[in-house]
Order: structure tokens, then sequence, then C-alpha cells
């Protein structure tokens, strides 16, 4: 586009054009987005493109190769999610004035905790909801480098994830315990095998399945000596390769049993190939938490520690 961007104010009709463009990013496109947003394709369209000519760039690639976001159009959506974040803060800050726990809560989650018998997130959820029946949550399930970038940046006001290294932005909470075990599956050539006759050495010579970003995962595959064959960015992930019977991969032990008992999957040497995750609650150091952040964290405290 040949026009300069002309942003120099936003406006109540800006806003709405960037929380069009949000929920567009968010379902992947336009015609996703059209039971989110409750307005037709063509509608969307057009707030699409009265943004773009408001800022001067494109946005998006949309046709028939696809919905996808041009380098601009990730700037905006990025920039855009902290001013909206900012604004939530506000808002609650000024709700804190009136003593009313209203608006709404981005909190993002690490994967495959729910079947955890140690996990009482569902239970602090009650909590809140019987303190801030107004709140309306938006829980996302993220990787945990993403869920520490959001809560530095202020896309999520809370995060619950497994503890690798601290962040002297953060605070963390202590919530639970997660164990993690080895597992290979059914087709693969140890699994058949006698436990006693699986040695240490063989197991680290198959190929192994591993998270991609730094976590426990990745810290306790290089210190018991796995090289990884196939990376994974989800437990889900893992567990698929796993499955295949080509590779051997940890897995929560809550989550692999069902797996477990059907017999499709076993953990190999747990005496030796196993380590615990600490989960913990993770919020900004600064600014500190609003009253609604800390009705939450206050739940999770609650329901981890009865």
């Amino acid at each position: 586009m040949a026009a300069k961007p002309s942003l120099r104010g936003v406006t109540d009709n800006d806003l709405r054009l960037l929380r069009v463009f949000r929920a567009v990013v968010a379902c992947g496109g336009f015609a996703a987005a059209e039971l989110e947003l409750n307005i037709n394709r063509s509608t969307i369209s057009r707030h699409i493109k009265d943004l773009e000519t408001r800022l001067g760039v494109t946005l998006c690639r949309r046709g028939r190769a696809g919905f996808a976001l041009s380098a601009e159009g990730e700037k905006v959506h990025t920039g855009s999610l902290k001013m909206m974040a900012a604004m939530e803060q506000f808002q609650h800050e000024v709700a804190d004035l009136n003593q009313r726990l209203t608006g709404s809560l981005s909190v993002a989650i690490f994967d495959k905790t729910a079947t955890n018998p140690l996990c009482q997130i569902s239970k602090a959820f009650t909590l809140f909801d019987h303190q801030a029946p107004q709140i309306h949550p938006q829980i996302h399930v993220e990787p945990i480098n993403a869920i520490e970038r959001g809560v530095i940046e202020g896309n999520f006001q809370l995060g619950i994830i497994p503890n690798h290294r601290p962040s002297n932005s953060l605070d963390y909470y202590k919530l639970f315990d997660e164990q993690m075990f080895l597992y290979c599956a059914v087709g693969h050539p140890l699994f058949s095998r006698n436990t006693v006759s699986v040695t240490a050495s063989e197991v680290r010579r198959c190929k192994y399945v591993g998270i991609g970003y730094h976590s426990p995962n990745m810290e306790v595959g290089r210190k018991l000596g796995h090289d990884r064959s196939a990376t994974a960015h989800d437990q889900e992930a893992v567990a698929h390769l796993v499955l295949s019977g080509a590779y051997l991969g940890y897995l929560p032990e809550h989550y692999a049993e069902s797996f477990v008992s059907r017999a499709v999957m076993r953990p190999l040497l747990p005496s030796v190939f196993q380590y615990v995750c600490e989960f913990s609650a993770i919020v900004r150091r600064s600014p500190p938490p609003n009253r609604v952040v800390q009705t939450l964290l206050d739940s999770l405290v609650t329901a981890h520690t009865r």
C-alpha cells in the first residue's frame, strides 16, 4: 500500500477494528471468526480493510492460499495484544476502586495437567467463581516459554508452568508435582523385552523424542544422556511419536496411565529414567497483581494446600 501509517491517536473505532483483527488471528481466518464475532465474512473483510487503510500496511493474506499474517501484521497483532492487556489492567484497577470484581482474566496453563490427581486447578476456579462470578476467564494452553513471555509482557495475567529456570521478572507460587517416566510402546524393540534384561546404555542408544524448547524435559534429557532424534512441542506430540513404536519419550505418569492400562505403553527402567516436575503459578513481579489476579492466585494456593 502506498499510504504511510497514520495512527496518531487511537479512537474507539480503531479499538473495535483491532478487536476484530485479534479475533481473526485467534481463529485462524475470516470464516472461523464469523462464529466468534457473530458477523458475516464480508463485514469482517471490510473491517480488516478499513484497519489496513487506517494503518497504511497490509496485515494479512487471504484467499485460496489460506490466511496468513504479513510481517507488519505480526507486529500490529503483538502490539495490539499488549495495548489491550494494559487496558484490561486499567479496567481492573478502576474496578478495584469500587470494590467490584468485573471484566476478563487471561490465564495460560501448560498442557496435560487435568488428569494429574495432585492438580487442583479446577477446584481453584470453583473457589474463584464464588468470589468473582462476574469475571470472564479466558484460558489458553501454551508451551512454557510462551506462557512466561505472555505473563511478562502482560498478555496473560497469570500462568501455570513446570518450574525450570526462574525469571527475575516473575513471582512463583508452588502448586503441585508431576511424575515423569520414559515410555516405549508396542512395536518398539524394547517393549516386549524382560525388564531386567534392558540396560541403561541400550535405552540411551534408542531414538528419543524430546521437547524442543527450554524445559525440565530438555534439561533432564541432556543430563540422562538422551540424543534427541525427533522434536515435539507439547506432550500430545510426544505421545504420538512414542505410540509409533519408533521413539522413546518422557510423559506424565497420569497422562500415560490410560495407554499403560491398555498395554500399549510401558515405562523403561523407571528407577533411572524419571524425574519430577514442580508446577507453579506465575505472575508479574511489577506491577503487583490487581485484586482479580490476586483472588485467583489465592484460590490456587488454597486449593493446593487443603
